[in-house]
């Protein structure tokens, strides 16, 4: 096998890092770890994984459980899609594969949510499937050892690491190279200040040699990012508080948040109770101002969302509450409910006590 692959390996065997889904060939918890991992820091990703499993053991569990328990148990860890198609896909396997996890990359590859990288991920470690990985990591480390300056995010890139991932896997071992290769780019190939000087790579680094570490991967362009100004109602009635599911099209799918109207601006409270969507909502029905809180910018992956909360005491609650969803507030811990909005209850929490 390649000399890369030989040197990949011997140091993963002393610096690869010693995980719970490391431990294990079981398809179901290596899937679900690479969910979980997905735009998230180990640190941060290990006690959702940790309590997944503690609640969901198998693959079948996972699939009985309601959508709603599953959102909750996810609740923190943004991007929810992954806990939605993590759901479905758990009931596909039931439904398609009789509960026991498909090994075929194919069938892998089919189930809700799972793209390329996590199917060869899964076949490789858990099934030593030939199945090279291609993630953030692999794409610096092959473009800093091979010097490439293709874009990583166009469809001639994708395909020309993909051809050269699989060039370079370690057919003997793909579970070990796999995890080695990944492992690499995380603690010595690093986005920024690389331990080149005690690389095992660096007599075959290109872009060492050639001075050009610092400019690899190449990016073709970058994601505009927009701006969303929300207007967060908190109305409270009788010791209840509402609640509105968010709506399929829109961030958070499936939580529940507070009713909100969303602006082009931000505006004051003044402005927004002159609004036409504030007025149909209460008409002439009389409330009262308690306080506004405006929070940090909240930043998502393709939006920044500048949010306001105005929260607001009712005699009683308008038309419009036959929509939403009213809750106690001693029972809000059953609902899964976006982070920014567990901000703002951390906030208010701390003011009143």
């Amino acid at each position: 096998m390649s000399e890369i692959a030989d040197k990949l390996i011997d140091w993963y065997g002393v610096n690869g890092r010693d995980l719970p889904w490391r431990r294990t060939r079981d398809p179901y918890r290596i899937w679900l770890s690479e969910v979980i991992l997905q735009q998230t820091r180990i640190a941060q990703g290990m006690d959702y994984y940790l309590r997944f499993v503690a609640r969901f053991p198998d693959v079948g569990a996972l699939a009985a459980a309601d959508e709603d328990e599953v959102l909750k148990l996810w609740q923190g860890l943004g991007y929810y899609s992954r806990a939605r198609n993590l759901h479905a896909a758990a009931r596909q396997v039931v439904e398609r594969y009789g509960g026991r996890f498909p090994a075929a990359y194919a069938d892998v590859r089919s189930l809700k949510g799972v793209g390329d990288y996590t199917a060869a991920a899964v076949c490789s470690i858990a099934y030593d499937a030939p199945c090279a990985v291609v993630d953030g990591n692999v794409y610096r480390v092959l473009s800093r050892l091979f010097d490439l300056d293709l874009a990583i995010d166009t469809a001639e890139g994708r395909k020309a690491f993909a051809a050269l991932a699989d060039e370079q896997l370690d057919r003997r071992r793909p579970a070990r190279y796999n995890q080695a290769i990944m492992d690499f780019g995380a603690l010595q190939c690093t986005p920024a200040n690389p331990s080149c000087n005690d690389c095992p790579l660096r007599d075959e680094c290109l872009s060492l040699a050639a001075g050009t570490v610092a400019e690899r991967p190449v990016k073709a362009g970058r994601t505009r990012i927009r701006p969303r100004y929300l207007n967060y109602l908190h109305l409270e009635c009788g010791g209840r508080i509402a609640l509105r599911r968010r709506p399929e099209g829109d961030i958070w799918q499936g939580l529940y948040d507070l009713p909100a109207i969303e602006s082009d601006r931000p505006l004051d409270f003044t402005e927004l109770a002159a609004a036409p969507p504030f007025r149909d909502m209460f008409g002439t029905l009389p409330y009262r101002l308690v306080r506004t809180i405006r929070m940090p910018k909240h930043q998502l992956s393709h939006q920044t969302l500048h949010a306001a909360y105005h929260r607001l005491a009712l005699d009683a609650w308008p038309s419009a509450a036959g929509g939403w969803t009213l809750v106690p507030y001693e029972q809000l811990e059953d609902y899964a409910i976006p982070r920014l909005l567990d901000r703002y209850f951390e906030r208010i929490g701390n003011s009143d006590s």
